[in-house]
């Protein structure tokens, strides 16, 4: 129900969740090295409600910063409910306002000890740093784009609606970064392609491969999906191109192949291999595996094929199926591969098609 509703809210263009903090603190920890001396990005957070902000900005000076740059867009639902920015004539902060911060130092101005929100909103009233409106905020406008030119790596929760697009300007300005995907983006015909050609993997990812995410709309899940203001959503992840331990971690392979166990797919030459636990040591062809390999894939020990699923299936020139077999199966798709188990036909779910680089030897 969740992710359908999540659907409900993309179709309606209400796709802004916020990310937890204790998910961001998880998964960021592992890049530390990457923002040292750094401009960091995160350009599609209203800068006083999202917690990439906060994370950046208390420890903008343990982690070597060189600056950080926030931006929210016109309508953003979450606005104002942290902290309280100074517009001058304005009695209070007005809303739906599209709005940039630029921060470029961090101290304790209020001698308390400590580097906290309220000095960031302290420099920022006394000029330290840089408060400005954006026309639109739209991380498409030239302004945002300019600002994306500037930036060495973007962190931030896009709107899933456009990830495809999103993730494209990335690649096109030759950008790092560490951003929040569904899985679902995985099958894209425009990111597989840069998964396989190592151009974006996947972070350490979500506990449970789910996140709780603050939901500022009311009609977007059912009461009993709510954890307080949150809605969860199954099958989230972190992509990135930037390194990390776990990408190199070699996956522990304990089977053994045997033909009685993994079934030759009847239009493609590989074996079938349900769960990633099962990939054989000693097999020195190539195997269908679930999507899900790609929380182990480790490029010193893998070659990924390809993805075995519509147009990038028939690329890689998976066979049509005998029509007849429809009669039996009726989910049976060109592009897709297929086994025969005691005259039936099987389809698995999507198949990423890889080789183990250094089998085994028997």
């Amino acid at each position: 129900m969740a992710n359908k509703n999540l659907n409900a809210a993309k179709t309606a263009k209400k796709d802004e969740f916020y990310t937890q903090m204790s998910d961001i603190e998880r998964e960021l920890q592992h890049y530390w090295q990457h923002f040292r001396g750094k401009t960091i990005l995160c350009n599609c957070d209203d800068p006083y409600e999202s917690n990439f902000f906060k994370y950046f900005a208390l420890r903008f000076n343990q982690l070597g910063l060189k600056k950080l740059i926030c931006t929210c867009y016109n309508g953003s639902p979450v606005q104002g409910n942290e902290l309280m920015i100074d517009w001058g004539d304005f009695t209070e902060e007005p809303k739906k306002i599209a709005y940039k911060v630029e921060i470029t130092e961090v101290r304790d101005m209020n001698g308390d000890g400590a580097v906290d929100l309220s000095d960031v909103q302290y420099l920022l009233q006394n000029d330290k740093n840089v408060l400005s409106i954006l026309k639109t905020g739209d991380f498409r406008s030239s302004e945002c784009i300019e600002l994306l030119k500037e930036a060495d790596v973007v962190v931030t929760n896009p709107p899933f609606s456009l990830f495809r697009e999103y993730i494209a300007q990335l690649i096109e300005h030759e950008k790092r970064f560490l951003i929040v995907g569904h899985q679902n983006a995985i099958h894209y015909k425009e990111i597989f392609p840069r998964i396989q050609n190592g151009e974006v993997w996947l972070g350490y990812g979500f506990k449970g491969g789910a996140a709780h995410f603050f939901s500022p709309y009311e009609d977007v899940a059912t009461a009993g999906e709510h954890k307080k203001d949150m809605i969860r959503v199954s099958g989230v992840t972190w992509f990135t191109n930037l390194d990390h331990n776990k990408r190199h971690e070699k996956l522990d392979l304990v089977s053994r192949y045997s033909p009685e166990e993994y079934p030759t797919y009847v239009n493609y030459d590989a074996i079938e291999v349900s769960k990633v636990t099962d990939i054989p040591c000693d097999y020195i062809g190539v195997m269908g595996v679930p999507t899900t390999f790609l929380d182990k894939y480790n490029p010193e020990q893998f070659e990924i094929i390809g993805l075995a699923e519509g147009e990038l299936g028939k690329l890689l020139g998976l066979k049509p199926f005998d029509r007849e077999l429809k009669k039996i199966n009726k989910s049976l798709r060109d592009g897709q591969l297929f086994y025969m188990k005691n005259g039936y036909p099987l389809k698995p779910y999507s198949r990423i098609l890889i080789r183990n680089k250094h089998p085994k030897k028997l």
